[in-house]
């Protein structure tokens, strides 16, 4: 009942309605007093003999009678109806006030948020995103209007932010190696330095770094217009990862980890993208061998839990405190800002997982597991 009432077209009727009540009392309640008024003045205005005669009409409720018009008339009154006309003037001027504060009121409560609405629009139109509309004491959809309209320019600030910090970050990002690049070669150029298989090898790693930049902001990009590229069929999930995890056995093994793999006896199989879960397990181990290699021991598991087909990658690094999960998908990220790029990586990766999990409709999680290090857990739709 509540919330029925909470409609500001049902709350606005019931207001209408009871300005109506209150105006028709006031009416009623005037036209009696004027009357008994009225009645009082016409009795003192009479001379004895016609008043005592009127009292006598009166106490047989005969105002209709011929007797009644000819005592009016004689005594200054045309017809009981001009009388009667201007009661009804007078009442209505006495409630004109009422019924003119209760629009007043009425229109306030439309209008004011709407008014702060337009207000704040206006200012966002220009740029402002910091402005926010005023939020009501009303419950219904005028209250639901402004938040609803404070929450989407609560997202378009983030979004704003979130654009700066992504435009400065790639700028950075791409300063670093295109800086070494353009030094090293005029260094070559002017034969400073030797222009040798191992100086081109490093000129070559930080072309490669450009290109998996690249490659990664244009998937990020991709997402968010909604024309990323899924091809997902029916795969065994426990075969795609165990394949990978053979082709990055060498990597693995320079970085004196131990891997283990675990999966069900029944292969898990998941409606997925093939080459995205292979590039979503690459970047989870990338950033295992990156940032966790100190506990020399990985583990990716795979298994069926009721609908979803999970994989979960685990490591015995330094672990993470809870104020670093809580940002750790964010683009450009890094859990220690001090981090060259060498070290930290672009910040991209961890958001490239989340971004290609959620496309497939699946969820992606960081937990700190009680053995301690950091646990990510991929669930996908499973067949």
């Amino acid at each position: 009942m509540a919330r029925i009432l909470d409609r500001i077209w049902i709350r606005f009727g019931l207001y209408m309605a009871g300005t109506i009540v209150v105006t028709f009392g006031l009416v009623m309640g005037s036209l009696l007093i004027y009357s008994e008024l009225q009645e009082g003045w016409l009795h003192r205005s009479l001379p004895l003999t016609a008043s005592a005669e009127l009292a006598r009409i009166e106490e047989l409720d005969d105002r209709n009678s011929a007797r009644f018009d000819e005592i009016l008339r004689e005594h200054g009154r045309n017809s009981i109806w001009l009388d009667e006309t201007w009661l009804l003037f007078m009442a209505l001027l006495l409630c004109l006030p009422a019924g003119l504060a209760a629009g007043f009121w009425l229109s306030r409560v439309v209008t004011q948020p709407l008014n702060s609405i337009a207000q704040a629009a206006n200012r966002v139109a220009l740029g402002d995103l910091g402005v926010r509309a005023q939020p009501v004491k009303q419950r219904g959809e005028l209250a639901e209007l402004v938040r609803d309209f404070n929450l989407m320019t609560d997202s378009l600030e983030n979004l704003e932010r979130e654009r700066r910090a992504t435009a400065a970050a790639i700028s950075h990002e791409l300063r670093t190696p295109l800086a070494v690049l353009r030094a090293r070669l005029y260094a070559i150029y002017d034969n400073v330095i030797p222009g040798t298989p191992q100086e081109l090898r490093r000129l070559l790693d930080q072309v490669e770094h450009l290109g998996r930049l690249v490659d990664d902001v244009h998937t990020l990009s991709l997402a968010d217009a909604g024309r990323l590229s899924l091809h997902r069929s029916e795969i065994d999930l426990s075969g795609a990862c165990a394949q990978l995890l053979s082709t990055y056995a060498g990597r693995i093994a320079d970085h004196k980890v131990h891997a283990e793999f675990r999966t069900d006896i029944v292969p898990v199989r998941a409606n997925a993208d093939p080459d995205r879960v292979n590039q979503i397990l690459s970047n989870l181990i990338e950033n295992a061998l990156r940032y966790a290699a100190s506990g020399e021991w990985l583990e990716i598991a795979v298994h069926r839990q009721d609908d979803k087909a999970v994989l979960t990658v685990t490591d015995r690094g330094p672990g993470l405190p809870d104020d670093v999960v809580a940002h750790l998908f964010e683009r450009f990220h890094r859990t220690d800002l001090s981090r060259s790029r060498h070290t930290g990586g672009s910040g991209l990766g961890l958001a490239i997982v989340q971004t290609l999990v959620t496309q497939q409709g699946g969820e992606v999680t960081a937990e700190r597991p009680p053995e301690g290090g950091t646990r990510f857990r991929v669930a996908l739709p499973a067949v």
